[in-house]
């Protein structure tokens, strides 16, 4: 009945057809977390590029933010956005590292950063849906 409060919520929780938690550790990371942890990688990528060529990165950031965010990824499942943020790459298979390949392809659509917009009903950007991954809450 409409309006009963008594009656359960017919839309699903964020994350749960993936076997995530609703809210908390483990849980699907909200859009703005994700974003400002993305401004967060982009930053790092520019000073980083800056550092390296000693002026403006212009287009040498994106090279930067590529190799950053590739390796992070695959040595330890998060971003240093993500990581200021407490926020973790989720694989597919819990407890194992993020496959080259996995990384490659999902900072390669980010990088394009329409698939990061598309989201689909449990919260994930299209780059993580074609993954087959997920950021998540750390804590």
């Amino acid at each position: 009945m409409a309006g009963d409060e008594s009656t359960p919520s017919q839309s699903r929780a964020r994350g749960a057809a993936l076997g995530l938690p609703a809210e908390g550790p483990g849980s699907i990371a909200p859009f703005g977390t994700r974003a400002v942890a993305f401004v967060v990688d982009v930053l790092v990528a520019a000073v980083v590029a800056g550092l390296v060529l000693q002026r403006l990165p212009q287009n040498w950031s994106l090279l930067a933010f590529g190799l950053i965010t590739v390796v992070s990824l695959v040595l330890v499942g998060r971003t240093p956005g993500h990581a200021l943020l407490g926020l973790q790459l989720a694989h597919p298979r819990p407890g194992e590292r993020v496959a080259v390949w996995r990384a490659v392809v999902r900072t390669a659509l980010l990088v394009v950063l329409v698939p990061a917009l598309v989201v689909d009903g449990d919260g994930r950007g299209l780059h993580d849906r074609l993954t087959q991954t997920a950021v998540i809450r750390r804590v």
